[in-house]
Order: C-alpha cells, then structure tokens, then sequence
C-alpha cells in the first residue's frame, strides 16, 4: 500500500468521481482508475461499488479513509518536524479550540507571537467533542477543551478555572443586585447558545431540580451574539466568564451571582500522550506557564 495510492483514493473519495478526481490529481482517468484496482488488489477489499454512477464507498472503503487521512497526515507532520530541525526559527502551530476557549488562547498568543513572530499560527474552530480525536487523528497537534477527555493516548493540562456567569444589560431589574436564587429567574427571559454541551446540560438540569422554569425565547449561535443582543437590552443569559473581560469593563453588562449555579469549567490544553511536541508546540505550553505566573488568579498550569 503507497502513500500515492492512498492520495488517489481519497481522491476519488472526495469527488465521488474517478474523472473529477483525475482531473484534481492532473492525471488521466485510466491511471487513476488502474492505481484504485491496485490498492483494491492490496488491501484485498473492493473499496468502491462499481453498480452506482457515483463512486460510493463501500463498507471497507469508508473504513480505510480515516486510516488514509491519519497516515498522509503523518508524512506532512514528519515533513514540517524534519523543516523544523533544519531551521530552528521556522515552524507551525495548529491548534483546535471553539469559539469561547480561543478566548482564552489570545492572550497567550500575543505573548507567543512577540516571542516567536516567525512560527505560523493555526487556531481551527472545531466543536468540542471532535476535538480530542482530531488531536489524535494528527490533524491538529494541540486542543483546547472544558472537559477532560474520556479517551486514552492523550495528556491534559489545566489553564485555566473558568465560571459560567449570569449577566444582565445594567438597566435590568437585577442588575443591581448582589446575588439572586435560582427561583427568581423563572420569569426571565434567557438568550442560549444553541450547541449542545455539557454545562448547558447542567443548567437545564438544575433549574429541574429547583422546580423553576426556563424561558430560551431566543437561540443563537454564537457568544458574542448573544452578549450583544443582551447589551441591546434583550432578556438575558449564561455566558463563560472568560468572554465577558470588555463587557464587564465598558458597562455593556453586569454579572450577577446565582447561587446555584456555581459551575466551574476548567479550560485545558490536550495533547497526544506518546508524540514528541515540536518546537513551536513546546515553546508554546512554555509561554502558557509564563501567563499563569504572570497573571495568576484564574490562569493556571496544572497537569492533570
């Protein structure tokens, strides 16, 4: 099995077609169509169904893709290691984060880019329950989550201790109070996150467990839509704290204690247990240690 064949394959895989994939390739449809038969022939499995107009995959066809794209990613991240010892100034870093814990990664990363100016930076928005597999997969090399992960071959580190906050537009009723109870929310009018997560299980959960509705009249996709329709004076809603530095501090928004719902998300860098992080990885968990002695509080660099 050639690394060549795999591309190939793949290849027609994508375009569902041998001849857009020849042409994708700047190969003719016969030799493409010869390299699959070979690949065939190797692995001992017809890996397209020849019935259909389209190139589907069959079942061993599908199986073999994830191992095709695991295995070319490998030879690009032996290439980039091999640059990376040649030229020690050069590199890059890919990192899979959503869209609240690339929050946290700026700050960070303007300490790092000062640092390195030369390494290039990926930050990949991704949804957390892919994330830990993409890391594994070889298609980042580092990930952020708010959770540990529950597969094997991976290390954690902690950096940061994050809270989920109640914030409301400084003219709403509560604005000014000092903390409230859950029932005290049952009128309100909450702007959710639309994506499912763990924490947004817990909230639905505990406001169950108090007896006390929970009014979503409005769903949005992003974080920084929601806190925008909340400053414009629009219900309110349960955002990570992390995001909120510059609303608190212009007064666009105030944060509210809820005394039950106390929720800390400990935000973690994640990366493969047995691999040997390059330069620019390692430089990078170094400026991560740096931020947490720097600024304390809430940063941290915590092995898990």
């Amino acid at each position: 099995m050639e690394l060549f064949q795999l591309e190939t394959f793949l290849a027609v895989a994508e375009n569902k077609s041998f001849s857009r994939a020849a042409q994708k390739l700047h190969r003719t449809q016969p030799a493409v169509s010869q390299t699959i038969r070979k690949l065939e022939s190797d692995v001992g499995e017809p890996l397209f169904d020849r019935s259909s107009r389209d190139a589907n995959l069959t079942d061993a066809g599908r199986l073999l893709v994830d191992y095709a794209e695991k295995l070319l990613n490998l030879r690009s991240e032996a290439g980039s290691a091999i640059v990376e010892l040649r030229q020690l100034h050069a590199g890059k870093l890919a990192i899979a984060a959503n869209e609240f814990t690339s929050i946290y990664l700026l700050p960070v990363l303007e300490k790092f880019r000062r640092q390195s100016p030369m390494i290039k930076v990926t930050v990949q928005r991704s949804l957390s329950s892919q994330i830990a597999q993409e890391v594994l997969n070889h298609k980042v090399e580092m990930g952020m989550l708010s959770f540990t992960p529950d597969v094997a071959g991976l290390r954690s580190t902690v950096v940061y201790k994050d809270e989920l906050a109640f914030v409301v537009h400084p003219r709403h009723p509560l604005a000014s109070a000092k903390d409230v109870h859950i029932r005290q929310l049952g009128a309100e009018s909450f702007i959710a996150h639309n994506v499912p997560s763990q924490y947004r299980a817990k909230v639905l959960e505990a406001f169950r467990r108090h007896k006390t509705p929970l009014n979503m009249q409005v769903e949005l996709p992003t974080i920084e839509a929601i806190k925008r329709f909340v400053a414009m004076g629009n219900g309110v809603a349960l955002v990570p704290g992390v995001c909120l530095e510059n609303e608190l501090r212009r007064g666009e928004l105030v944060h509210v204690p809820v005394r039950e719902l106390k929720f800390e998300r400990k935000l973690r860098i994640i990366y493969r247990r047995n691999s040997s992080l390059s330069h620019a990885a390692r430089a990078f968990l170094k400026v991560i240690e740096a931020v947490a002695s720097e600024k304390k509080g809430r940063y941290a660099f915590e092995a898990e």
